[in-house]
């Protein structure tokens, strides 16, 4: 009888961390879906903005909180460029948490897709450290949009953080400022099934490659290539 009872509760207690585990896991598909479809709009993210990242942050579905005013709290990932010179693979994916007490106010209540180019090596570093204020910590902008950037302002070329935002199919550059990015690193230890931190994630290799994040890196490769980026069919 005490083992059965054991039994049980190890069960029991199981069940609710394959279902965190299986959240992560959706969180880096969904990531993978909703980047594939901005980069295939027409009039998307500059590929050669694109190209210059050493980082992307996406974030699915960030959702106004019922709790306080114009309160947002969203989860995604972040993937960064190997090698010296930012131009290597994209790494596997941390996990990343947007907090922010301004996006409920530009957003309308409306739940909405984000992508953060993070342009320097500055800005990666600020990241993974600790929780970065966006417009005081590290320097954002919203986005410019189109084919190339060959019109991009200054404050769009000083930006280490470039931001877009993509609600009710409406796709544009958005600021942040105000907001808060930070890792998550217990979303982290439930998709790697254990305690790795971001740094070791993207800067170390530490972490292997999860299945989950195939659709996320298949767009960036094209995407940085020249490939034309498809929508998947349903």
């Amino acid at each position: 009888m005490k083992r059965l009872f054991a039994l049980i509760l190890s069960l029991s207690l199981a069940v609710p961390v394959l279902a965190a585990d299986k959240r992560e896991v959706d969180r880096v598909k969904a990531s993978g879906v909703v980047l594939q479809e901005i980069l295939g709009i027409p009039d998307n993210i500059p590929t050669d903005l694109l190209k210059k990242a050493t980082c992307v942050v996406v974030l699915p579905s960030v959702k106004k909180l019922a709790i306080g005013i114009g309160g947002s709290y969203g989860r995604g990932v972040m993937t960064c460029r190997g090698g010296s010179d930012f131009k290597g693979r994209w790494s596997s994916p941390s996990m990343v948490a947007l907090e922010g007490g301004n996006i409920g106010f530009q957003l309308g209540g409306q739940a909405t897709d984000f992508v953060i180019l993070v342009m320097n090596d500055r800005g990666v570093d600020s990241l993974l450290s600790s929780k970065v204020k966006l417009g005081a910590d590290a320097s954002a902008a919203a986005g410019p949009k189109g084919r190339t950037a060959a019109a991009a302002t200054d404050a769009w070329m000083r930006a280490e953080m470039l931001s877009y935002s993509r609600a009710r199919g409406l796709f544009a550059g958005i600021s942040l400022e105000g907001s808060t990015l930070r890792p998550d690193p217990s979303a982290n230890e439930k998709l790697y099934g254990r305690n790795i931190a971001a740094k070791e994630i993207v800067r170390e290799g530490k972490a292997g490659m999860p299945a989950s994040a195939a659709t996320l890196i298949a767009a960036l490769n094209r995407a940085v290539s020249g490939g034309a980026v498809h929508k998947k069919k349903k």
